[in-house]
């Protein structure tokens, strides 16, 4: 390891770790060996290439979730003959409302696995490209399918969209690992997943206004649609794989990235997949990260009609109440992990301890706040409660969400691709359930059923973690079978 008072042996350590992200290493699996952070005098700019490329990531997500959501209230709309005053705008008498919901589910388990291992091989910009560039595509013509091919062309087209966004998510860990030094990954990495709360309050709210204006809900794809095409754009001129590709980037940030971050060994790993399934604190992450989608997914797509249903909002309203939960995960899980670095970086907690902690608050709470819920029959009062179970639960961005990279950052893509793609598989029988469970949505008493089962969920997930989870690095990371045997 590189002592941190020498300069040789700093300049040393810097030529090492460019040189070894500048090879071609895109071609195997990439092997981190993490050292402690270096104490540097100059970091490079205070907002770096670094803070660009973590934009793009937030606005992927952002894009990408505002896609995934807004048909959870644009539904409402394209089933309501009152919503919009312009009759030329298309209904629908659709009865499958909680298929079509589930449907994006069914194509955005399928390739998470295979996308971790590829965007590790391969880097991830271009298939993060490709994700928003056909998603979009397919969101110009939902409108056009959806008239002509019913709620059938609807499903299809969700589909498609959802196999495209299955490699979003397995690229954040990749990205983190390459770009991010590790005083500032609890921030950066709450910061880029936050954006997915900040696109769930942008949707429903814009979606709202949209879909009561004149243009009606086909404008709110087409809105969308156009924000991906954007971004594509943008980061095919300015994205990139590692900071060793960044022709702009200067030799003191990317010093600082590489040296407090990775170095690489240029060995061909192998997934250590058998290793992987027999660790009890993988299998904890999967299992806690589970009941987290499984929570997450019942109440982001159940509040509108809930809103609707019980409360009787109307649509622009609906839009803007059913965002207020997510305003507050965005600016909480902000506030949270300048708390967690804090912890951390001071050594107040073990990073085990930290991620249990952070990760039973985000569960334990939400899980109070819905048996709450389920006796409310106030509106302004369902509608806090609704705002502490969701905002709250941002706490397990510093839990489960992180700890991928704990466990193993040589497979963080690869990891990260297994539970998302398994956790998901879940996420689809989300509003299925609630069909199943609320037969009357004006029934306050069919709603109970939901919270209750939401609220199980999340304690079971925290339980789960609490007892088998870690922070430690874990054995397989160092995965000794190599392809080749050899070093490149």
């Amino acid at each position: 390891m590189m002592e941190p008072n020498s300069a040789s042996s700093e300049k040393m350590g810097y030529e090492e770790a460019r040189k070894s992200f500048s090879e071609d290493n895109t071609k195997t699996e990439t092997k981190y060996v993490f050292d402690d952070e270096k104490q540097l005098t100059d970091k490079g700019p205070k907002f770096g290439k670094r803070h660009i490329e973590m934009l793009f990531y937030f606005f992927a997500i952002f894009v990408s979730y505002s896609v995934r959501i807004h048909l959870s209230l644009s539904i409402v709309a394209m089933t309501d003959s009152t919503a919009n005053e312009n009759q030329n705008i298309p209904t629908f008498d659709w009865t499958n409302r909680n298929i079509i919901l589930s449907s994006f589910f069914w194509g955005y388990v399928i390739p998470q696995t295979m996308a971790g291992w590829l965007m590790t091989r391969y880097g991830p910009k271009w298939f993060l490209i490709g994700t928003l560039g056909i998603c979009s595509i397919v969101g110009y013509l939902i409108p056009y399918v959806a008239v002509q091919f019913g709620s059938t062309g609807l499903i299809i087209c969700r589909i498609i969209q959802g196999f495209t966004q299955g490699f979003l998510v397995p690229s954040v860990p990749i990205f983190i690992s390459r770009w991010v030094p590790v005083s500032e990954r609890g921030r950066i990495n709450t910061f880029v997943y936050s954006a997915s709360s900040l696109g769930t309050v942008f949707a429903m709210m814009i979606t709202g206004a949209i879909a009561a204006s004149v243009y009606g809900w086909p404008m709110v794809f087409h809105f969308f649609s156009s924000l991906g095409v954007i971004w594509c754009i943008l980061y095919a001129f300015c994205g990139y794989n590692l900071p060793a590709e960044c022709k702009s980037i200067t030799k003191e940030e990317q010093a600082f990235i590489e040296s407090s971050t990775a170095r690489v060994v240029k060995e061909k790993l192998q997934a250590p997949w058998k290793d992987m399934f027999k660790s009890i604190p993988f299998l904890a992450l999967l299992y806690s990260y589970t009941c987290f989608i499984l929570g997450f997914w019942i109440l982001l797509t159940q509040i509108p009609t809930y809103m609707s249903k019980i409360f009787m909002f109307q649509i622009k309203s609906n839009g803007f109440l059913s965002a207020l939960p997510y305003i507050m995960q965005f600016l909480l899980g902000l506030l949270l992990s300048i708390a967690s670095d804090f912890i951390t970086n001071r050594k107040i907690m073990s990073l085990t301890t930290t991620r249990k902690t952070f990760n039973a608050v985000g569960m334990i709470v939400p899980a109070i706040s819905l048996v709450c819920l389920a006796y409310c029959s106030n509106a302004i009062l369902g509608i806090v409660i609704l705002i502490t179970a969701v905002g709250v639960n941002s706490a397990c961005l510093l839990g489960v969400f992180i700890n991928n990279i704990d466990l193993a950052p040589n497979f963080s893509g690869v990891i990260q691709g297994v539970v998302n793609g398994f956790s998901n598989i879940f996420a689809i029988l989300a509003p299925l359930v609630a069909e199943l469970l609320v037969t009357d949505e004006r029934n306050p008493g069919h709603w109970c059923r939901i919270f209750y089962l939401a609220s199980a969920v999340y304690v079971s997930g925290a339980i789960v973690f609490c007892c088998f989870g870690s922070g430690e690095t874990q054995p397989w990371n160092d995965n000794k079978r190599v392809k080749d045997n050899a070093k490149v």
